[in-house]
């Protein structure tokens, strides 16, 4: 199985809790923990951009650590670093830059706020021909925006719905 993995999934594996909103269940940490082992040490394969730029979201997060340690996430991005290019692992698509999107990102009309941070992860689904899903933890943004990804073929794969719905609902004020 191919996946695209948000940073905040590696972030929440850690289960440091300074990183981690103070209500997040224990369950949503497992099942981070979960997802990561499926492509660290099982044969999920990660799909990345070629440019690196998810990766380097990656090291870049001051919650993630390249040294692979202490936590599951921080081994996370050791492994990606160590097999970013052994295809059998990590498949790498092209996608290309369009002012602060991509041409790989779906048009569709509730899309257009999409968060310009975070398309990278949708275009580069979108621009593998299997569409991997998207895992994604606890950034509540994407609940309000999966029904439009699905609408042009992007799977979201929420790893802690409960949480991230109530939050979704609790920012829109449902």
């Amino acid at each position: 199985m191919k996946v695209v993995i948000d940073t905040n999934v590696a972030i929440v594996a850690n289960g440091r809790k300074d990183d981690l909103p103070s209500d997040i269940p224990k369950n949503c940490i497992n099942e981070s923990i979960e997802q990561i082992k499926n492509v660290t040490e099982k044969n999920y394969c990660l799909v990345i951009d070629a440019a690196d730029e998810i990766f380097y979201e990656y090291i870049k997060s001051p919650h993630l650590s390249l040294r692979g340690q202490p936590g599951i996430g921080d081994k996370f991005v050791k492994w990606v670093h160590d097999h970013q290019f052994n295809p059998s692992k990590v498949a790498r698509v092209e996608i290309t830059k369009s002012g602060s999107s991509y041409k790989e990102f779906p048009d569709h009309p509730d899309l257009h706020n999409f968060d310009s941070s975070d398309r990278k992860f949708v275009a580069v689904a979108n621009a593998h021909p299997e569409k991997p899903p998207i895992l994604q933890a606890t950034d509540s943004k994407w609940w309000g925006w999966k029904d439009a990804l699905a609408e042009v073929g992007i799977t979201v794969c929420f790893l802690c719905q409960e949480f991230v719905e109530k939050k979704y609902a609790d920012k829109m004020g449902a």
